[in-house]
């Protein structure tokens, strides 16, 4: 169980699943850089987030912008949306007859990737939720904005546990404040910290070195 002060973020997960090195530079080097894909992405994200607004359709609730943490993982953040479905397994809510079965919704701007980096981090809002909520969530939904649909996910045992052994790693390397190296692969190419990364210098220098000595090369 961790304390809140130690809390990381939950959207990191997404970033420690791509690319340990990025993430590392976000997170614990606090450096940031944009590009086409991550405006385009916070842009998504600003209109799925209307954080305090519910809206009701018959059996469902809509609940967008909840903020979410768990001691067990040690992280906390947002939903970009949770739909409460009234259900008679699900759980109680203030103000709200019958019972409802929370399932989260997370929105990205492109396609499904080839790899589990959206369901590690859908997963673990689901974990938050049920701590949160002490209940059970087998499943969720991403919304992939270019072809604007949904895809199912199952919170299977596997990807549970892979999210707790990553979220265990992350807390190890940010007590540790270090920034691991990494392998570069074509992938570099499409991340937008690639000139703060800067891959091919890895064996001969620190990120931090190599930005200080471009600083005082500019004074």
């Amino acid at each position: 169980m961790y304390s809140e002060e130690d809390y990381l973020m939950l959207s990191g997960i997404q970033h420690f699943a791509f690319c340990r090195r990025q993430w590392a530079i976000i997170h614990i080097e606090q450096q940031w850089a944009e590009n086409y894909r991550t405006t385009a992405g916070e842009l998504m994200h600003k209109k799925a987030h209307d954080e305090g607004s519910f809206e009701k359709r018959g059996n469902l609730l809509i609940v967008r912008g909840l903020r979410i943490s768990s001691h067990e993982l040690g992280v906390s953040g947002q939903c970009d949306v949770v739909e409460f479905h009234k259900n008679e397994r699900g759980i109680e809510l203030f103000g709200y007859d019958g019972k409802w079965q929370p399932v989260p919704v997370e929105y990205k701007r492109g396609t499904p990737k080839g790899n589990n980096v959206d369901e590690l981090q859908l997963c673990a809002q689901a974990i938050c939720l049920e701590e949160m909520f002490q209940t059970s969530i087998p499943d969720g939904y991403l919304y992939y904005g270019e072809n604007r649909r949904r895809s199912y996910v199952e919170f299977t045992d596997n990807l549970r546990e892979e999210v707790k052994k990553m979220t265990k790693e992350m807390h190890e390397l940010f007590r540790r404040g270090y920034t691991p190296k990494v392998k570069p692969t074509k992938q570099c190419k499409a991340c937008s910290l690639e000139n703060l990364c800067v891959p091919k210098i890895q064996k001969t220098m620190k990120v931090r070195d190599y930005i200080e000595q471009n600083i005082r090369a500019n004074e």
